[in-house]
């Protein structure tokens, strides 16, 4: 006699329940918001919408009289065949590749010097600092003293140690600029200073104990140790400093008005006067949109190159 067994029949589970968030969690998610939206409100009409206002105008034929006309990439084509905008663009780099490193260095070598334990070392930190927070305009007038061909202390010395024809600097195409990027890195200085100071007392000492003990001298400690450690600012400053150095513009502005001739014109500028001289709003835009993506591949690149080096 065969007994069949059937198989028994899984009855499925019920579907369970979703589980509504509770109060305090929707009460934290309220409360994170209601932070968040400030800021966020602000970055959105300040930043986030006039960005996208300039991608949209920068393909347009427009004035602040008349209504925009949609043209396409016919203003980048017209960039690309425009001298004016090649000059300023190559200027905008050439005052990069000078005013970067020129910046760090400075910078870097004041925060190592006002490191240590000096007398009257919170006076000089102050004095360091103190140009950065002044006027562009007296920064400016009192620089044009100083850079004066005929009477300025600065080619009166050039001369008093053999120099008998010393730069035009601020009105010399040959000398304008590298006028501007020593005017810049003395304003700027102070305030990389403070930065690189802050990360220098970060520095654990035991690490430069166990150097000396080693035998390391004062080069080597500073290439071994200090420089490691600096490495997160150091990033933020080659960041902040790339970034600021293409779009400079104020102190050219007051100091040379991107005289002579074009030597000083940089892209800030040229934006400037076609937007707000000429009243060549769609064709400013275009040169506007440049710059942001300049700008935005230089960060990129800086940020991989960083990734690459941590890893």
């Amino acid at each position: 006699m065969t007994v069949t067994t059937e198989p028994p029949v899984r009855v499925a589970a019920a579907p369970r329940p979703r589980r509504r968030p509770s109060r305090l969690r929707m009460r934290n998610t309220l409360l994170g918001w209601s932070f968040i939206l400030p800021n966020f409100l602000g970055f959105a009409t300040l930043t986030l919408v006039p960005v996208i206002v300039l991608f949209y105008m920068s393909m347009t034929n427009w004035n602040i009289f008349g209504t925009s006309t949609f043209v396409g990439l016919q203003n980048f084509q017209r960039l690309i065949g425009d001298g004016s905008f090649r000059t300023a663009f190559g200027n905008t780099l050439y005052y990069s590749v000078l005013h970067i490193p020129l910046t760090i260095v400075v910078s870097l070598g004041l925060a190592l010097l006002l490191n240590n334990k000096l007398r009257g070392v919170a006076f000089f930190r102050t004095a360091a600092f103190f140009p950065y927070i002044t006027s562009i305009v007296a920064i400016a007038l009192v620089w044009n003293l100083l850079f004066s061909p005929d009477y300025g202390p600065i080619n009166e010395m050039l001369r008093f140690v053999g120099i008998s024809e010393p730069p035009g600097w601020l009105t010399s195409a040959q000398w304008s600029m590298p006028a501007v990027v020593i005017i810049s890195t003395w304003r700027d200085m102070g305030y990389y200073m403070v930065l690189f100071l802050a990360a220098l007392q970060t520095v654990p000492r035991e690490l430069h104990e166990a150097a000396r003990m080693d035998g390391a001298d004062v080069f080597q400690r500073f290439r071994n140790v200090t420089l490691p450690c600096l490495r997160p600012t150091m990033f933020f400053v080659t960041v902040m400093l790339t970034i600021n150095s293409f779009k400079i513009f104020d102190l050219i502005l007051v100091l040379t008005n991107g005289g002579p001739g074009q030597s000083t014109t940089v892209i800030s500028q040229f934006i400037y006067r076609k937007g707000f001289q000429e009243n060549d709003f769609g064709y400013a835009s275009a040169a506007a949109v440049v710059l942001f993506l300049l700008c935005i591949l230089v960060t990129i690149v800086q940020f991989l190159w960083n990734k690459r080096k941590e890893s």
